[in-house]
């Protein structure tokens, strides 16, 4: 049996320049760090004593197959079908945090998936492999509207840049912090669930075509300059209240990427938040809904929730370090 411990993610900026249909063309820039709440994915080989099945799937639903091909959920049918898995197996997955939400639950789940697929063939594989394996699973083989750093952030962990093309080739960098530094931005960051889980794939589409169709070529210029300014703004462990500014202008240019990405109520919710002492902050994933999260001084944190009712859930906001793992190995 295997267990695999993938992290979702936060994007802090450059959200938008990791679509393929732009870095190729004009490069993109990514700053974003694995979040230490998790997919857990357990994996076995089944054995053969179930005439009505040979495979089985736990996750929100229970799927019983006789073969892989008539497996439901898209991601253990393509990560089964890519790494050619022969024979039965079981699946469960659980996770921290729901679905739907803006954190890159789906390429965790992919990412973990294949892990523990490989770690059943008794294979170790490396962060890089993994987030290209999960690229190519979810924008070639399941045909998703999908851009690249959720799998990379979800493979690697950590405080991360991910520099991207021009062309189709990308590199992750790590962002070196001084450990006061990094503790004091852990501490100004809210991160609050909203209740709204919403089809990514619906607002990754609308931003793709129109990326396609030059409709938002400079937003996303913006965006990317935007995104290095707080790069060095980082480097230099600028105040939090620059970099808390930055991602304020970040979301003021992101919420026009594509109808739908914000909405009425979204920015009613934001600017209540700015109002009361946050500095700037974000909808996270595509839009529509999911998690929101600010930055604001730890003094101002209680009267932003309080001002909130319609934040369902505040979660403790902490860096993973470590990306995704194989936590448990049974070698029998």
């Amino acid at each position: 049996m295997i267990i695999t411990r993938t992290p979702y993610r936060l994007s802090f900026f450059g959200g938008g320049t990791d679509y393929n249909s732009w870095f190729e063309e004009h490069g993109g820039l990514v700053l974003a760090v694995g979040l230490a709440h998790y997919c857990y994915i357990t994996a076995r080989y089944l054995p053969p004593f179930f005439p009505d099945h040979t495979s089985r799937i736990v996750y929100s639903r229970i799927e019983a197959v006789l073969d892989h091909k008539d497996i439901c959920h898209p991601s253990v049918r393509g990560c089964l079908h890519y790494l050619k898995v022969k024979g039965g197996v079981e699946i469960h997955h659980d996770g921290d945090l729901p679905a739907r939400s803006g954190i890159g639950s789906s390429s965790s789940f992919t990412v973990g998936m294949l892990h523990a697929l490989h770690a059943l063939h008794k294979q170790m594989v490396e962060p890089e492999q993994l987030a290209y394996e999960a690229i190519d699973v979810e924008q070639n083989h399941l045909s998703e509207s999908v851009g690249v750093q959720d799998q990379i952030m979800a493979a690697y962990g950590g405080f991360r840049l991910i520099e991207m093309g021009p062309g189709n080739s990308w590199c992750v960098k790590n962002i070196m912090l001084h450990a006061d530094y990094l503790q004091a931005l852990e501490d100004h960051v809210l991160l609050g669930f909203s209740g709204i889980s919403r089809m990514a794939e619906h607002h990754a589409k609308k931003k793709i075509d129109n990326i396609r169709q030059g409709k938002t070529t400079e937003e996303l210029r913006v965006i990317s300059a935007i995104a290095r300014e707080a790069l060095k703004s980082f480097q230099k462990q600028d105040s939090l209240d620059v970099i808390g500014h930055l991602l304020d202008q970040s979301w003021q240019v992101k919420r026009r990427l594509a109808e739908g990405v914000s909405a009425d109520w979204m920015e009613d919710l934001y600017n209540t938040a700015i109002r009361n002492g946050a500095l700037g902050g974000k909808l996270m994933g595509a839009g529509g809904g999911g998690f929101f999260f600010f930055i604001a001084p730890p003094y101002k944190h209680e009267k932003i929730k309080h001002s909130l009712p319609q934040i369902k859930v505040w979660v403790p906001f902490k860096i993973d370090k470590t990306g995704s793992q194989v936590i448990f190995h049974n070698g029998n």
